[in-house]
């Protein structure tokens, strides 16, 4: 079997991660330096050794590490990491559900979510310190997501659903955190532009950029495939960016199996065919936002 070392490294610091294990102390049990964990994860030639001891450190099957079957995920700051990675590459991303795609979201949403997570962690006494690092880490790999999303500009096919639009409206971005009246305030501002743009991208139809509207009962879960030169990515995730990375329960996978992508492949293309497009989704979404209650 041919070992693709860059890969291998990626998908070790994504684990790394996931763990919430420090590198000092994964370097430490492996009885290496941490630079040579750190040149491990940017792809320097590991022994099968190496990888299967790190494997029983992260808790995982040496195989994940090598890129064969399904990689699992039950933390957030493991899944964003390894789908940055993977759209690195990608040509195509193709999303199903949610209010928003997050790569095409504004500086605006960010800043709103840095704010709610700040407020999370001061409530949150001792923990205090832990979760505010959490979420900076988090926050660090979402906007390197959008950086590299601005640079390579991938095509994407978003299809979002109406009740769940119809709910950020509602209660604005990171609506589960309990935040200040201000930053309430500022986040249902923020959802409100993020759906206008999503309503004028719906008018302009900008190359490479596609929404379609599901007003259908809102699905069970939510996926992306994404799609480069030499391979097709799965990924079903549970983890909304607006969430506070410590408070979500849930197992993100990602897998490459042809008939998982085939399977998924065939739901996208049947809600494609129902969704609302161009005009007429964006009128859809503007008549939502006319009717959402106005808080002081």
């Amino acid at each position: 079997m041919s070992m693709r070392f860059t890969e291998i490294g990626q998908q070790l610091r994504a684990y790394r991660l996931e763990s919430g294990l420090r590198a000092e102390e994964i370097a430490a049990r492996l009885g290496v330096s941490r630079a040579a964990l750190y040149r491990y994860e940017k792809g320097e030639v590991i022994k099968l050794d190496t990888i299967k001891r790190l494997a029983e450190l992260l808790k995982i099957s040496p195989l994940s590490l090598l890129g064969i079957g399904v990689e699992y995920y039950n933390r957030p700051i493991g899944y964003f990491e390894r789908t940055r990675q993977i759209e690195e590459s990608a040509d195509q991303i193709l999303q199903l559900f949610g209010p928003l795609c997050y790569l095409t979201t504004s500086d605006a949403y960010d800043s709103a979510l840095g704010e709610a997570f700040d407020e999370a962690a001061d409530a949150a006494g001792g923990e205090r310190m832990a979760m505010r690092s959490m979420a900076e880490q988090v926050l660090g790999i979402l906007a390197a997501r959008k950086r590299m999303y601005a640079m390579r500009r991938p095509g994407i096919i978003a299809m979002i659903s109406l009740p769940s639009v119809r709910r950020l409206l509602e209660t604005g971005v990171a609506g589960g955190i309990q935040v200040s009246d201000r930053v309430r305030r500022v986040c249902r501002d923020v959802a409100v532009s993020e759906i206008e743009n999503i309503a004028n991208l719906m008018e302009t139809e900008p190359m490479g950029l596609q929404f379609g509207l599901l007003a259908g009962a809102e699905p069970s879960a939510a996926f992306k495939i994404l799609r480069a030169r030499d391979r097709v990515s799965l990924s079903i995730n549970p983890f909304r960016t607006d969430t506070h990375p410590s408070s979500h329960t849930g197992v993100a996978m990602i897998t490459g199996a042809d008939e998982a992508i085939a399977a998924h492949q065939r739901v996208a293309e049947a809600s494609w065919r129902e969704a609302m497009k161009g005009q007429t989704g964006a009128a859809r979404l503007r008549q939502l936002l006319n009717t959402v209650p106005q808080h002081a």
